[in-house]
């Protein structure tokens, strides 16, 4: 199984890059309180940097707005996942503990203020894809069982035709959700490699330590950007 980026994600966002962990083997099914801690003080350590601070006009949110605008979605409607969770934080809502993969996803996110995602690849019904969509997709929001439609040449991931992510890093599937079953998980950090990548670097060594040290899964990394638009997920 492989993850493949389109070539027309490349065309319109020529900088655009990826860094991949894969984690084989994760227990999921059980709290594990050192990763809610360490969410828990990301999140302290993330508000209190952003106190007075204007999220949108984050150097680390700008790049995003700005790429969403060139792939025609609007930023000020469709706010990308990290713009989202920083949003949340600055609110002093703060990120509620959902398992242990997705609380470790978001701490790391948070510590880098960069988007991760984590998807099963358990449940994947075909290669998982970042493309532009195509008119036999279909997409289930998170939470619910209604088919919902996605609009004509929208940025997605998907699986087959399963889009498990409209709008780039907008809003996640209920289908290929992380959930407490998942031991097999998928984790894309997206990101430019003239603008972030050292965040995306050093988010991705993180992100694979903890998996592998902490928490005792068979991990391993790699890289997708215009010069390599495909990874096999089964085994880098």
């Amino acid at each position: 199984m492989k993850f493949l980026v389109e070539d027309k994600v490349f065309e319109t966002l020529d900088t655009v890059c990826f860094a991949v962990v894969i984690a084989h083997g994760i227990d999921n099914t059980v709290p594990n309180l050192k990763m809610q801690k360490l969410l828990a003080e990301n999140m302290l350590l993330c508000q209190s940097s952003l106190e007075g601070v204007n999220v949108r006009e984050m150097e680390q949110v700008l790049c995003y707005r700005e790429a969403f605008r060139k792939l025609n979605v609007n930023p000020n409607k469709y706010m990308c996942s990290i713009e989202a969770l920083l949003t949340r934080i600055a609110k002093g809502k703060g990120v509620p503990n959902i398992n242990t993969a997705v609380d470790l996803g978001n701490a790391v996110s948070l510590k880098y203020k960069i988007p991760i995602g984590a998807h099963d690849i358990d449940a994947m019904n075909g290669e998982m894809t970042l493309r532009f969509s195509k008119e036999q997709d279909y997409f289930i929001p998170f939470g619910s069982t209604e088919i919902e439609s996605v609009d004509k040449n929208e940025i997605v991931y998907a699986a087959g035709n399963s889009v498990r992510t409209r709008r780039w890093t907008w809003r996640q599937s209920e289908e290929g959700k992380t959930s407490i079953q998942s031991k097999n998980i998928f984790f894309p950090i997206d990101g430019f490699s003239d603008i972030n990548k050292d965040n995306m670097l050093s988010a991705q060594r993180e992100l694979g330590n903890m998996l592998k040290y902490e928490l005792g899964c068979n991990v391993s990394m790699g890289w997708v950007d215009a010069k390599n638009k495909s990874l096999n997920i089964d085994c880098i």
